[in-house]
């Protein structure tokens, strides 16, 4: 007694059409999630290594000017919080600073970088 299993035969093409509509339809998706500022809820994004070696870029000029700080954190804000890119640089200066500063240190460790990475 002998059984016969038909085993289906995949070919490359296919397996790359599966590919490609599967991670490649997730090309420029966005991540988010709820986070309270000031009180209320934002939505915050996590940041795309595109924006992530923005930043980084961006970050080694503070070693050379110290105000240089504050406009990393504005660029960290308005790349992953929802409708932040409308707002005006002096717009931040209407913040508390401690509230700036935790809504980005939330945004990078959702983003992968520094402690609690991914939370």
């Amino acid at each position: 007694m002998t059984s016969n299993i038909n085993i289906p035969k995949i070919s490359k093409a296919s397996n790359k059409m599966a590919l490609e509509s599967g991670i490649k339809s997730l090309v420029g998706r966005k991540m988010t999630k709820s986070v309270k500022f000031m009180g209320e809820d934002i939505k915050i994004s996590k940041l795309s290594v595109s924006e992530v070696l923005a930043i980084q870029e961006k970050a080694k000029s503070i070693a050379e000017n110290e105000a240089e700080g504050f406009n990393v954190l504005k660029l960290v804000i308005k790349s992953a919080v929802e409708n932040a890119s409308d707002l005006a640089d002096e717009d931040f200066n209407n913040f508390p600073l401690d509230e700036l500063s935790s809504l980005s240190n939330t945004i990078m460790k959702f983003s992968g970088i520094g402690a609690d990475q991914g939370k």
